[in-house]
């Protein structure tokens, strides 16, 4: 983490709450709210986010959370949340709602969490929680954390309009599926009044310096790694993924960024061991040189 930081970057993503993705096998999964809590702790300007999902947090305790790395780290934790939805969660005695309810149980979560987040006192008696007279302190500034969203249905984008300040596009970058989508938040902002451009966006694009589209490994890693992308037929995937040199792979995140007008492109490197993550962080950073392709490309 720290490296990434030297490099440059804005922003690292780590693991969410423990899902247990059957396509994973027997991988470690490590908590990532422990995780994005220590690296926070060991770095000094590098935004550190994670995602958490609704059925894995009470939201008093959510919020307090998240309060109290506000203090620690003002401005740092990247609060991206969703409706999850990995059956293996069952394993933790979790409920799986079908998505429609756990839609609705994340509009419940995040109203009550920003209510909380700006020092009220709440009391609700909802679907899916009863809070009597929350409240949290510390009382967080106006405007932090920004909250994040990760969807891409009708019924989750609404709630994207409704509480989102930033859209996490849970779509690879294919140009008529995002269009799409963003045709239907467009559509749920002006339901409430509200200008879709008041929510800035990012995207997690899969990304492979050296590697190579027609790969029918890379291909199988790709929905491997992305089962909620299973939908994607095999047609796409040269749309949906970032390979090539270093050189294309930094152009093509630029392209992807502008086309769909991103705040922030994510750099996928999930399923990538210790060093080839290294070997690609080095590739991709801000303003990396012609020589990291020839001193990093396993082919030399």
């Amino acid at each position: 983490m720290r490296r990434a930081e030297g490099l440059g970057y804005r922003a690292v993503y780590v693991d969410g709450d423990v899902s247990q993705i059957p396509s994973l096998g027997d991988t470690d999964v490590l908590d990532g709210w422990t995780v994005t809590t220590a690296l926070l702790a060991c770095t000094e300007s590098i935004e550190i986010g994670s995602i958490r999902l609704v059925n894995h947090w009470h939201p008093a305790r959510l919020a307090q959370a998240v309060a109290t790395l506000e203090r620690i780290a003002p401005g740092r934790l990247r609060f991206l949340i969703s409706i999850g939805g990995q059956q293996g969660d069952r394993r933790f005695g979790l409920e799986v709602p079908p998505a429609r309810d756990r839609v609705d149980w994340l509009d419940e979560t995040l109203a009550a969490v920003r209510a909380l987040w700006r020092g009220e006192e709440v009391t609700s008696r909802g679907r899916f929680f009863e809070l009597r007279g929350a409240r949290v302190r510390p009382v967080l500034p106006a405007g932090r954390p920004r909250v994040a969203v990760a969807g891409r249905g009708t019924q989750l984008l609404k709630v994207v309009a409704a509480h989102a300040d930033e859209w996490d596009i849970n779509l690879p970058p294919i140009r008529r599926r995002v269009e799409a989508a963003t045709a239907d938040l467009a559509r749920a902002c002006r339901e409430l009044g509200r200008a879709p451009s008041s929510i800035s966006r990012t995207m997690w694009v899969f990304t492979r310096p050296w590697g190579d589209t027609n790969d029918a490994a890379l291909r199988a890693e790709f929905r491997r790694l992305n089962p909620w992308h299973q939908q994607i037929p095999d047609e796409e995937l040269p749309e949906a993924m970032v390979t090539g040199s270093p050189a294309r792979c930094r152009e093509r995140l630029a392209e992807i960024a502008e086309r769909f007008d991103l705040e922030l492109p994510v750099a996928d490197l999930s399923g990538l061991d210790h060093d080839a993550a290294q070997r690609a962080l080095d590739a991709l950073a801000p303003g990396a040189e012609a020589e990291l392709e020839s001193r990093f490309d396993p082919a030399t």
